[in-house]
């Protein structure tokens, strides 16, 4: 895991936009479109990104698709200039995804009966699927695209929206 203190503090280690791929990423429903925004928003207010062999030519442009268990990370500098494209295998990420859905759905129906010790146990349980996610899409990534921890678990809740079936 790549800490903090090792990405480059330069302006230009980020993303800049994230769009994603209508044709391979289809739209479900408001509410999951909504938190698919929401999880772009929190990845695009906050992250150090840098793509290996290119990391001047940030800021980056980032566009995901999903092809055959696979996500598929293009990314551009900010002028447009193609750099490179990763594919990162889903498959490590299924028992994951998994046990985080329903660890949510659990957490929903605890929040619903106001039980707060069951809210709080839920939460736990929850952060650490997320971290063993952020953990595990560092990995992936390792040697291709430098990220800190904060933008890895940005970058898996995105991950999470595109799968949430709501």
């Amino acid at each position: 895991m790549t800490d903090s203190t090792e990405i480059s503090t330069d302006a230009k280690a980020k993303l800049a936009a994230v769009t994603l791929d209508e044709l391979s990423i289809a739209r479900l429903d408001s509410k999951i479109d909504h938190e698919r925004e929401v999880a772009i928003y929190d990845l695009l207010e906050g992250n150090h990104f840098s793509v290996v062999g290119h990391e001047a030519s940030g800021p980056y442009r980032l566009h995901l698709s999903i092809e055959e268990d696979k996500l598929i990370m293009a990314l551009k500098a900010d002028d447009e200039t193609e750099l490179t494209t990763h594919d990162v295998s889903l498959l490590p990420f299924r028992r994951l995804l998994r046990d985080y859905f329903l660890v949510l759905e659990s957490y929903y129906k605890a929040v619903a009966e106001a039980q707060p010790a069951k809210i709080e146990a839920i939460d736990m349980g929850r952060r650490g699927l997320h971290d063993e996610g952020s953990r595990l899409l560092v990995e992936r990534l390792a040697g291709d695209i430098t990220l800190d921890f904060d933008t890895a678990r940005r970058l898996f809740t995105l991950l999470a929206a595109l799968h949430w079936k709501g």
